[in-house]
């Protein structure tokens, strides 16, 4: 059963106080009634009421008094205030000193019911605002970033000097080594947290469709542009907009960015008028962007704008010390979301994750666990189930150190592989195949001709 909401009634007028605490306590509130001023500010102590209501003018301590004394006790505490006589200047007057409403006299009782409702409402929704903010902050704390490594603990360290400041900051690293988890733990710990962190994948989209979602478009801009709408950029306003695969963005959206970066403003598109917001960018790459500045393929000048600090993530074959801490993480979520007790890997299933080189990093880490345990029967992951998910013969050999040969074979073997899986699951359409996996279309045939892999053998799958 809920605990009913308290409140607290106060009003010299005795019949009217005692009419409120009538019809509130019909309405399941909890209410205790003062026709006191003084005494009802003497007793409030901020855990025990919900909500107060008091008369504005009363003998003594006044209404605005007991306002003022509430709200210097309880922030938080809404107080509806009852008045007479009200003025325009009395209710800014009130409504300055922190009052939720203002009632005027005489009302009905159901007016009474509705106003406390909404006050109620209103505390209900800030305390899970405030709750979902700690539960944020908490799961991007730095410490709850996995692993131990010399090299992640050295990362770690420069993102926190960082992550106070309002740099602009390039987040390097192969697919799936966290770069976003990165971004995010940057943004929650620095002072624009309480404001928005947007993200958007700049390979996932087509040219024209990544423009507007960035910048936004005014109303008859194009065919379907039926009214003004924002980009992200505005939606991130005052907090973070975070760019991964940075290095697809197209020439003209690459100018558009860095005059934005200079001058702090943009045009939605099809506007003569340019939009200003307080917006930090954080981005991310898995390829060379030098190399394609070389190629002519990425603006220099964006190039420098964009990496005034850079980051780089390790990959996970450079901290195999994480390898046991990242699995016993996953191994915990999967327990917890779906009620199982797998206690953790076998003792040779362990030592084949470690020396696996894991060309998919993290993400490959998380997902060979998560089916791991969706097939095992025992209470250990055990070698037999994780060799159906990585090749256990070359995790034995052992790759070469730093990579070698032996890691670009797994990591063609990897891709080889994840490429037949989405193929087999679209039927061999190439569209669907790049929405699934989060790529750009192009990514995807570049790989498929790179691997001989036809989408008409997959057509029908």
């Amino acid at each position: 059963m809920m605990t009913p909401k308290r409140i607290m009634l106060v009003d010299n007028e005795e019949g009217l106080c005692r009419m409120m605490e009538a019809v509130l306590l019909d309405s399941g509130y909890a209410v205790k009634a003062y026709t006191r001023s003084f005494e009802a500010v003497e007793e409030f102590k901020p855990d025990q009421w919900d909500l107060v209501i008091s008369d504005i003018k009363m003998p003594g301590l006044d209404g605005l008094e007991v306002l003022q004394r509430i709200k210097d006790k309880a922030p938080t505490v809404p107080v509806i205030m009852i008045t007479a006589y009200a003025t325009v200047e009395m209710s800014i007057q009130a409504l300055r000193k922190g009052a939720y409403d203002m009632l005027t006299k005489p009302f009905e009782p159901e007016e009474l019911l509705y106003r406390v409702k909404n006050a109620l409402k209103h505390t209900q929704l800030m305390e899970e605002n405030r709750e979902l903010k700690e539960e944020l902050a908490g799961k991007f704390r730095f410490d709850n970033i996995i692993g131990a490594s010399a090299g992640l603990s050295t990362l770690l360290e420069t993102v926190t000097k960082l992550a106070v400041r309002d740099t602009s900051i390039l987040i390097t690293g192969e697919s799936g080594t966290g770069k976003e988890l990165i971004a995010q733990a940057i943004h929650y710990n620095s002072p624009r947290k309480e404001k928005r962190f947007v993200a958007i994948n700049c390979g996932a989209l087509p040219e024209s469709v990544l423009e507007s979602e960035l910048f936004g478009s005014k109303k008859g801009a194009f065919t379907g542009a039926t009214e003004n709408r924002q980009g992200l950029l505005e939606a991130a306003d005052g907090g973070t907009l975070f760019l991964d695969e940075v290095g697809n963005l197209p020439m003209n959206v690459q100018k558009t960015l860095l005059r934005f970066l200079q001058e702090k403003e943009f045009h939605r598109i099809g506007d003569t008028k340019p939009t200003k917001v307080d917006v930090r960018i954080l981005s991310a790459t898995n390829s060379d962007l030098l190399a394609e500045v070389e190629a002519g393929t990425f603006r220099e000048d964006l190039y420098y704008r964009l990496n005034v600090v850079n980051l780089h993530m390790p990959p996970l074959r450079e901290r195999r010390a994480d390898i046991p801490l990242l699995a016993s993480h996953f191994i915990n979520q999967q327990n917890e979301k779906f009620g199982t007790d797998i206690k953790g890997l076998s003792h040779e299933a362990h030592h084949a994750a470690c020396d696996f080189a894991w060309p998919g990093n993290i993400r490959q880490l998380k997902n060979v666990i998560e089916a791991s345990m969706a097939l095992e029967g025992g209470d250990t992951i055990s070698l037999d189930v994780l060799s159906q998910f990585i090749d256990v013969t070359r995790a034995e050999n052992g790759p070469a150190e730093g990579g070698g040969s032996d890691y670009a074979s797994s990591l063609a073997d990897f891709e080889t592989d994840y490429l037949k899986q989405l193929l087999i699951k679209s039927g061999g359409n190439v569209e669907a195949a790049a929405r699934e996996a989060d790529m750009n279309m192009a990514t995807i045939y570049r790989k498929m001709k790179k691997y001989g892999l036809r989408k008409d053998d997959f057509a029908g799958g």
